[in-house]
């Protein structure tokens, strides 16, 4: 086959690929995104399908993809770049609040309902629309400094008790890697939505609750808002600020 039709089919795919994972979920929009979360390794062979289809999500103004880097691939030949021992704790946390007894990379949490691989783009969509949360979490605005969370008594009540409001600080840029030990020894990983700080900054138990949120200091960052059942559970209501 001709290196241009090759090249056509490529982008071809791309486009595809995209647009699948374009498909919105059934009721969030821009102002309540999904969370898709990922906890990879650049160490993890099976990671890159995933992390690829992060990527793809990015930009997607109904999704907030975010990439954790955990530390548990670091002995192993190659320590990735951006992991965190609280990342890998998130990561445990959910695998607790869900009665699992282990974790595992690549591994795609959405908005804590779901868990899914993430490296089948079939299995992440319909991973996306099944842990819709619908219109029943409070309403998150920022303003100077200042987070309010609204009211939503009957969210608190579903999710058992009070909710913790996280902190997200994660880089927008794709960011290219190469790797030059371990799994993927040899490889360029490019990177998208990276998770660069996880700070729990309240707690939200139904009433109209206000924080305020510390400048990012790196002004490359982007930040959002979890409001999310104990540290392991559901997802309540997300937000960019």
């Amino acid at each position: 086959m001709p290196q241009d039709v090759r090249t056509m089919h490529r982008i071809a795919a791309f486009i595809i690929a995209a647009a699948a994972l374009g498909a919105p979920a059934a009721a969030n929009d821009a102002a309540h995104p999904t969370v898709v979360e990922l906890y990879q390794s650049q160490g993890c062979s099976s990671c890159p399908p995933a992390i690829a289809n992060i990527n793809l999500l990015a930009d997607r103004p109904d999704v907030l993809a975010l990439t954790f880097a955990v530390t548990y691939w670091d002995q192993l030949g190659w320590k990735d770049t951006f992991a965190r021992p609280e990342f890998t704790q998130r990561q445990w946390d959910f695998a607790h609040a869900g009665e699992r007894g282990n974790v595992a990379t690549p591994q795609t949490i959405v908005n804590g309902r779901v868990v899914t691989n993430g490296g089948d783009r079939a299995q992440l969509i319909a991973a996306i629309r099944s842990a819709d949360r619908r219109d029943g979490g409070p309403a998150i605005s920022a303003s100077a400094g200042r987070v309010t969370i609204g009211n939503g008594a009957a969210a608190v009540k579903a999710g058992g008790g009070p909710a913790t409001i996280w902190l997200v600080r994660y880089d927008p840029r794709a960011i290219a890697v190469p790797i030059r030990a371990g799994e993927n020894g040899g490889r360029t990983i490019v990177h998208r939505d990276v998770v660069r700080s996880l700070s729990r900054i309240g707690q939200w138990a139904g009433r109209e609750t206000v924080v305020r949120t510390p400048p990012p200091g790196d002004p490359r960052l982007r930040s959002a808002i979890l409001v999310q059942s104990g540290s392991g559970g559901p997802i309540l209501a997300a937000a960019r600020i």
